[in-house]
């Protein structure tokens, strides 16, 4: 004979499934999302930054910042250069927030020295190397070449940006602050700027995209996928949703 609580925990059991199941079929969408259908972005739409004016460099910094990424990404006929793909514009909108404030890392002491792979240690935040790393710069080669980055010839900006690279150019900065981290700093950046997606200000008409045959954000393209060394036939589709 079955135990009458174990008996009567398992017809529980089934009511409570068995009401589950007339609740599910009489519910329907409306009343449980409040509209039908579901649409993308609803609930927190992504806010394209606005590409015009700056909101961190003055105009001297911007004006070297659009020369130097210029020389990181020459324009060619591949793609545009990183000034008409904005991404000068990206770093400046980083830099001005959450990114340049550091606000999502610790940034209190006491600062070690760390490892190169523990990239900077120091307690300047990203906005406070740029500014420092611009004005040093503009030092650096108005003392070399008596003129500021963005005048000098093509060949002089390689020059110096190769020199910080290298290590041959050694720009007054913080200790702890190296020019090659201040290098190193730009790029990582400027790639950045190239390749994310134009809602944050760079790959402006998605050109880098284009460049590589990368279809960006669209929903599905399974049908593809096996289709090894075959260019992707459609173009890319920003988060934002412009083709």
């Amino acid at each position: 004979m079955q135990h009458p609580s174990r008996a009567l925990s398992r017809r529980s059991l089934l009511a409570s499934a068995a009401a589950m199941a007339v609740l599910a079929g009489s519910a329907d969408g409306k009343s449980l999302s409040g509209t039908v259908p579901w649409s993308p972005f609803a609930g927190e739409p992504p806010r394209p930054v606005n590409p015009l004016g700056w909101y961190f460099f003055n105009p001297g910094e911007a004006a070297t910042i659009e020369a130097i990424v210029d020389r990181f990404i020459p324009g060619d006929h591949l793609s545009p250069g990183g000034k008409a793909c904005g991404c000068a514009v990206y770093i400046d909108r980083q830099l001005a927030g959450a990114f340049g404030q550091a606000s999502r890392l610790y940034m209190k002491g006491p600062f070690m020295p760390g490892l190169p792979t523990q990239g900077f240690q120091g307690d300047l935040t990203p906005a406070g190397r740029y500014r420092l790393g611009l004005r040093a710069l503009a030092d650096y080669t108005n003392t070399t070449y008596k003129k500021d980055f963005r005048a000098l010839t093509a060949e002089q900006q390689d020059e110096v940006l190769a020199g910080l690279d290298g290590g041959k150019i050694t720009l007054k900065l913080k200790p702890g602050f190296s020019s090659k981290e201040f290098f190193e700093l730009m790029l990582q950046n400027t790639m950045e700027g190239f390749f994310a997606d134009p809602l944050y200000g760079g790959n402006k008409n998605m050109a880098s995209w284009k460049m590589i045959g990368f279809p960006g954000a669209r929903y599905d393209y399974r049908d593809h996928i096996d289709k090894h060394n075959q260019p992707y036939p459609n173009g890319p589709v920003s988060i934002y949703g412009q083709v």
